[in-house]
């Protein structure tokens, strides 16, 4: 991906190779500015490559594609809008029902621990709780895909320890859900190495792959395993990657 600039053409992306399987929870590390909130864009079809091609379930993306669910660091929620409408957007602009759809809503809304809240305005809302209601928003079609662009970036370190699991126990860790494929944009190296089956190291700008990583860490994930050995293991050797230390 090549940007145009008064000053000149920016190359943002250059020779990205990767193939995500389905179900596989993959994120993607590096410096800020290494273009992965773009990669994600791409992918989604909200931005055209300026060379090569992106595939999801085999087919070319050539437009916005409708599979995908997409959250980002900020909530975005409406603010005239109350949380269980804010959830309802996508079907609304999809021209669907919205009306089909409410009883998932509030379901997803109970399962986040945001049933008595639907009502609320987001300004009655804690961020954390504004990013609960931003990820139903994202999983209300049920998409396949979802793709995450530093969702947690800016809580607290409790809420967003919080978030991690609840985002584990929703994508289907415990086999009580068909699991979606996610990519996930963090700036936490222990974020990424907690929630994720691969990691992909990336370089800074032009963001090239510098390595991809297997966590091969037991399942389901617990607070405690940020204290195993391999989990510290891990992330030094991704740090040492991303600083060439």
């Amino acid at each position: 991906m090549t940007y145009a600039a008064d000053s000149g053409p920016v190359e943002a992306l250059s020779g990205i190779d990767l193939k995500v399987g389905r179900g596989e929870f993959v994120s993607l590390v590096g410096p800020s500015g290494c273009g992965k909130s773009t990669l994600l864009r791409i992918i989604a079809g909200l931005r055209p490559a300026t060379r090569g091609s992106v595939r999801v379930a085999g087919r070319p993306v050539t437009r916005p594609i409708a599979d995908v669910g997409m959250v980002f660091q900020a909530p975005i929620l409406l603010k005239w809008r109350s949380i269980l409408d804010n959830v309802l957007l996508p079907a609304e602009l999809a021209g669907k029902d919205a009306g089909r759809y409410r009883d998932r809503a509030q379901h997803l809304l109970q399962t986040v621990g945001l049933g008595e809240f639907a009502a609320k305005l987001p300004r009655e809302l804690s961020g954390g709780m504004q990013q609960r209601a931003s990820l139903c928003r994202a999983l209300l079609l049920d998409p396949p895909l979802l793709l995450m662009d530093e969702p947690f970036g800016a809580l607290d370190a409790m809420t967003r320890d919080e978030m991690n699991l609840e985002l584990l126990r929703i994508w289907g860790e415990t086999g009580n859900a068909a699991r979606k494929t996610v990519l996930f944009v963090t700036h936490s190296i222990s974020e990424a190495v907690f929630l994720s089956d691969r990691i992909v190291v990336m370089t800074p700008r032009p963001g090239r792959i510098a390595a991809v990583r297997t966590v091969d860490l037991p399942r389901p994930r617990t607070v405690e395993v940020r204290a195993s050995a391999a989990f510290g293991q891990l992330s030094l050797e991704i740090f040492r990657t991303l600083t060439g230390s």
